[in-house]
């Protein structure tokens, strides 16, 4: 296998040729990570669809009837959060191994990643405790607190997995490497991903309009009138519904592990490259571009 400096997302980034790294690579590789986001959507927007809580059904209930009911959902939403893990870690190991070496193909890719779970699995419930413990100290800030403490979660957990998959499923050496590459350029990589989670809502939000024309008849009138949205539940089931929304899921899920490689990348090359950036108290807006390495000082 070709060492990971041959990776063509390894290598010191700015904000801009993150995002042109990020498009290149996903146009270059969309049919294969496309088909796997697609069955991941499938799969699980079918096991979602069959979690269904009607509110009015809990309003006459006292709160032990409340909770005996929604147990009755608990073993779903478990197999439907660990679903969505293997889907990730399979992603991420395509994006990191195929284009190190061509036999990496999709299957291969599939038989790596079973390595990397439950480490993967377990500092996933770490992370949650952690973020949840965050998050509740960014609540008693307000909504600015919440925001930066959810960014600084979401920053934190780009790292894990290429981490893990380029240096090794050792649990403590994946969260030591993680606190240290996230908070290495620490600004840069919390702008970098506050615009990444940005446009994802963006296109998401649009997009998951589109996908409700078909049952509302139009996405503006159903947000304009709060009966035509909640009648928007009952297509949950149908198929089309099903079918659409996983091609969403196979149009946006691609994005997370080449945006999570970038990150890692760009960290990495730096640190391989010995290359430190000063930085002070103070956010700016040229803290979104990372600077320029000394090599490329002299060349320009």
């Amino acid at each position: 296998m070709e060492p990971i400096s041959s990776h063509p997302l390894y290598k010191a980034h700015t904000i801009d040729s993150a995002m042109n790294s990020l498009w290149e690579f996903y146009t270059r590789k969309f049919i294969t990570l496309f088909l796997v986001s697609f069955a991941m959507g499938l799969i699980i927007q079918y096991l979602s669809s069959m979690i269904r809580i009607d509110i009015g059904d809990y309003q006459s209930l006292n709160i032990d009837e409340v909770m005996l009911k929604i147990r009755e959902f608990m073993w779903p939403m478990i197999i439907v959060s660990v679903l969505s893990l293997v889907f990730t870690t399979i992603l991420h190991s395509y994006v990191i191994f195929n284009p190190l070496e061509s036999e990496n193909n999709i299957f291969r890719c599939i038989l790596k990643s079973f390595r990397y779970l439950i480490p993967y699995l377990l500092i996933m419930i770490m992370l949650a405790i952690a973020g949840s413990f965050a998050l509740f100290l960014g609540l008693l800030v307000v909504v600015i607190g919440a925001l930066f403490a959810g960014i600084y979660i979401m920053t934190l957990y780009l790292f894990i997995l290429p981490i893990m998959m380029v240096e090794g499923p050792n649990i403590a050496n994946t969260i030591v490497r993680t606190m240290k590459l996230a908070h290495r350029d620490f600004w840069s990589n919390i702008g970098w991903t506050a615009v990444f989670v940005i446009i994802i809502l963006v296109v998401t939000m649009i997009m998951s309009g589109l996908i409700l024309l078909p049952f509302t008849g139009s996405f503006f009138s159903a947000v304009k009138n709060p009966e035509a949205a909640t009648e928007v539940l009952n297509f949950t089931t149908s198929p089309l519904y099903i079918i659409l929304s996983a091609a969403l899921n196979g149009l946006t899920m691609p994005l997370l592990p080449i945006f999570a490689c970038i990150l890692y990348f760009n960290g990495r090359a730096r640190e391989d490259q010995k290359f430190t950036i000063v930085t002070d108290d103070k956010v700016r807006v040229e803290d979104l571009y990372a600077k320029p390495l000394p090599e490329e000082e002299e060349n320009s």
